[in-house]
């Protein structure tokens, strides 16, 4: 088995695209190298942010290859492996491996809307496939419609091979039940960028985050700083870097960082259908926002 996940930053990898919609694949080399330069402790590439959902397999594999070539063993990469589909996320788990990466990201079942006892058979049966890799995993009720409940991420981290979960919820609540009732050595990681010093503070070990894929160097130090109680430090960054966060969300992930990303020069705004680009509203809020906290110095 691979090493778990840092504690730390991780970045949920944005995917370049050509305007056809054909991966750009040395855009992507550019952009990892980008990110491992800023201080990232870990990749996830082929999550929400990297338009999973609209990649077929062999496109992530590709991705996923990629991402572990220019890596180079400098930092672990955590590929997401999920899909409604429990036989095809065994397939897409079992393909990851293959291409070397250190552990998998499974969301919850989206669409299907299965029963806490569904969905721990999902988790059950995808880390029992025999790809022998550690699972982070992700609850993201606003995307998937379905809330993967403290009780089940207990049963879940049990598992040896289950060694965090990717806390998108929004529920502070129910965040802190899991950071209190969690097994020793089992990760809790915001899955949102506004929360990762709340959750910090209370306990939890990291992010995996939209806004590093701009400002990788100053979302490290906002969450090292909050890892080792410098919360003044922290809470500076935090604030600074609040109006990115929520800009980064203004319209669906990733349209808004993506439109972000080709702002300062980094990569193509494309994303692909069922998405679409960025209004001109939001397009000027995101520009403005990049101007406010320093990203761009000029109005491109």
């Amino acid at each position: 088995m691979s090493a778990a996940p840092p504690r730390g930053l991780s970045v949920a990898v944005a995917t370049p695209m050509h305007e056809d919609g054909s991966l750009d694949l040395e855009g992507l080399a550019r952009h990892v190298r980008r990110l491992i330069d800023g201080g990232v402790d870990q990749l996830v590439p082929c999550g929400t942010t990297g338009e999973s959902a609209t990649m077929d397999p062999e496109e992530q594999r590709r991705v996923i290859a990629t991402c572990v070539e220019v890596a180079e063993g400098k930092v672990p990469i955590f590929a997401g492996a999920g899909t409604n589909s429990t036989a095809r996320s065994r397939k897409l788990a079992r393909a990851a491996r293959e291409e070397g990466v250190d552990g998998l990201l499974l969301v919850t079942p989206y669409y299907n809307k299965p029963s806490q006892a569904g969905l721990d058979r999902h988790f059950r049966e995808v880390i029992e496939a025999g790809v022998d890799l550690p699972v982070i995993l992700y609850n993201v009720p606003g995307r998937t419609g379905v809330n993967l409940e403290p009780d089940t991420v207990f049963r879940l981290a049990e598992l040896e091979l289950a060694v965090a979960v990717k806390e998108a919820s929004a529920n502070l609540e129910q965040i802190m039940t899991i950071i209190r009732g969690r097994p020793d050595g089992f990760l809790v990681l915001s899955g949102d960028d506004s929360m990762a010093l709340p959750i910090i503070a209370m306990g939890g070990d990291g992010v995996i985050s939209v806004a590093a894929n701009e400002v990788p160097d100053r979302m490290r130090a906002l969450v090292h700083a909050g890892l080792a109680g410098r919360m003044e430090e922290a809470r500076r960054h935090h604030y600074e870097l609040l109006p990115l966060m929520q800009a980064n969300f203004v319209e669906s992930n990733p349209v808004p960082v993506k439109a972000a990303l080709h702002l300062m020069g980094q990569m193509g705004p494309h994303v692909r259908g069922p998405l679409s680009p960025l209004s001109d509203r939001s397009l000027e809020r995101v520009r403005k926002t990049l101007l406010d906290i320093g990203i761009i110095e000029v109005d491109t």
